[in-house]
């Protein structure tokens, strides 16, 4: 799918699967502004995108059928072997924005040094579901200036090996937001929240379908020793889809519950309620 452009010498290398129209360029300016030396935003179409972006020169538009089930399996593993070995990369959708540990001050190239040099080639997120707060305004359950997210009600349970026998070592699943609250609506296999949104590309390296990596210890929340950083994917994906999809948009009323609170798109708040973790970097 992809050549080696001058582009993708170099990283941070940021993946944005655009799944329909919804805050693109918001999207893309978020990415920007975390400090991904370049873009590619896959899309159906080709995308009309403002020239405040698109003046940058770090954004590469591409067409790829991300309407198909399981859209992000090819592109990623392209992307793998289209970029030198070690390259960081990140993934993720439309209407979905990255944060990490002090993203407002630091870069997110000065994250990942720190991370690479705890001899680690891939960080934990964690998708925390926004949404807006009144359907009724905004039927696509979707509004940046009034976002809402859901303050508790997270957990995790042991990862049980492939033969059932027994636990993988520190991998975890992890549960919470609109897929707990509102699992009658979305399959099993689409419940976790933990997601490894930033890796290193190395040869052989394969993306699955339940965004787990054929390396075991890409998929673990921190090292043997101490705890490492992990970060947040803050994503209105979930709630496009219970909003849009028919067997549940006529079920639901609304997403909000006594632990909804504003989201304030700032690092902070995350950290401030536990939803990542700093580890040893300050």
């Amino acid at each position: 799918m992809f050549s080696r452009p001058a582009a993708l010498l170099r990283g941070p290398v940021a993946m944005v699967l655009c799944e329909d129209e919804i805050e693109v360029p918001a999207t893309l300016r978020s990415h920007l502004s975390r400090g991904f030396r370049h873009i590619l935003a896959l899309s159906p179409e080709p995308l009309d995108l403002p020239d405040n972006i698109t003046a940058t020169g770090r954004v590469t538009n591409l067409i790829h059928d991300t309407r198909r089930p399981d859209a992000h399996v090819p592109a990623v593993n392209a992307l793998i072997n289209a970029v030198p070995e070690g390259t960081w990369l990140h993934y993720g959708f439309n209407a979905e924005f990255l944060f990490y540990p002090f993203c407002e001050t630091r870069s997110v190239g000065e994250m990942l040094t720190f991370h690479a040099e705890e001899r680690r080639d891939a960080m934990l997120a964690y998708v925390i579901d926004l949404y807006a707060p009144d359907l009724s305004t905004h039927p696509d359950a979707v509004s940046l200036d009034n976002a809402m997210f859901d303050r508790t009600g997270y957990y995790a349970l042991g990862r049980k090996t492939a033969d059932g026998s027994g636990y993988e070592e520190r991998q975890l699943d992890f549960h919470g937001g609109l897929r707990w609250r509102m699992e009658e609506h979305v399959p099993a296999d689409r419940r976790r929240i933990d997601r490894i949104a930033l890796f290193r590309a190395r040869k052989g390296l394969r993306l699955t379908a339940d965004h787990r990596f054929n390396d075991p210890e890409y998929n673990t929340y921190a090292c043997p020793w101490h705890h490492n950083l992990t970060c947040v994917m803050a994503s209105f994906r979930a709630a496009k889809a219970l909003a849009r999809n028919p067997m549940s948009r006529d079920q639901i009323s609304g997403f909000t519950w006594r632990n909804s609170t504003r989201f304030d798109w700032n690092g902070q708040q995350l950290l401030d309620l536990g939803l990542m973790e700093p580890g040893q970097w300050f």
